[in-house]
């Protein structure tokens, strides 16, 4: 069920009803979506001293560890200075370290260390949750039709570019 239009047509109005659209209330209800799993995120892994931003960070890196802040960047969609910081605040956790490589003393890769991997699988715990929570009530298949939407929408983002 889509969330109420806020912006429903008042008396005195100037504006077209149609201005606001069934295609903006949906659009609106996605970034809706995403910013409440930030908030809960961020509420649900506060114990640890982690935010989703982190948590994310993270997850790449389990996925790949060894990656590069630019990497990172472009992983995470979010500025390389950001994922400097982000990096500067696991490290003081003792969650990660930069090492230099050995072909261009310019770079520098992020890895994992044994207690962010030891606490991989309690985080794991705590997005489950908050996953089951936004997922209840939906069965297999919707899921996989709404994916499978998703990622069409995506890619017909990714084609606008900078527009």
């Amino acid at each position: 069920m889509l969330m109420d239009n806020p912006f429903k047509q008042s008396s005195n109005s100037r504006i077209p009803s149609e201005f606001v659209t069934d295609r903006d209330m949906l659009l609106f209800l996605l970034e809706e979506i995403t910013r409440n799993l930030r908030r809960s995120f961020d509420a649900r892994f506060e114990y640890a001293g982690l935010n989703r931003t982190q948590w994310r960070l993270l997850a790449y890196l389990l996925k790949d560890d060894g990656m590069t802040q630019t990497e990172l960047s472009r992983c995470l969609e979010i500025e390389r200075a950001t994922v400097g910081q982000t990096v500067d605040k696991l490290e003081q956790q003792g969650l990660v370290e930069r090492r230099a490589s050995d072909r261009d003393r310019r770079v520098w890769h992020v890895h994992t260390l044994p207690k962010a991997q030891a606490l991989v699988p309690e985080l794991r715990v705590h997005a489950d949750m908050i996953y089951d929570t936004m997922l209840g009530g939906i069965d297999t298949d919707q899921l996989s039709i709404a994916r499978g939407i998703l990622e069409q929408m995506a890619r017909n983002v990714a084609r606008l570019g900078g527009e």
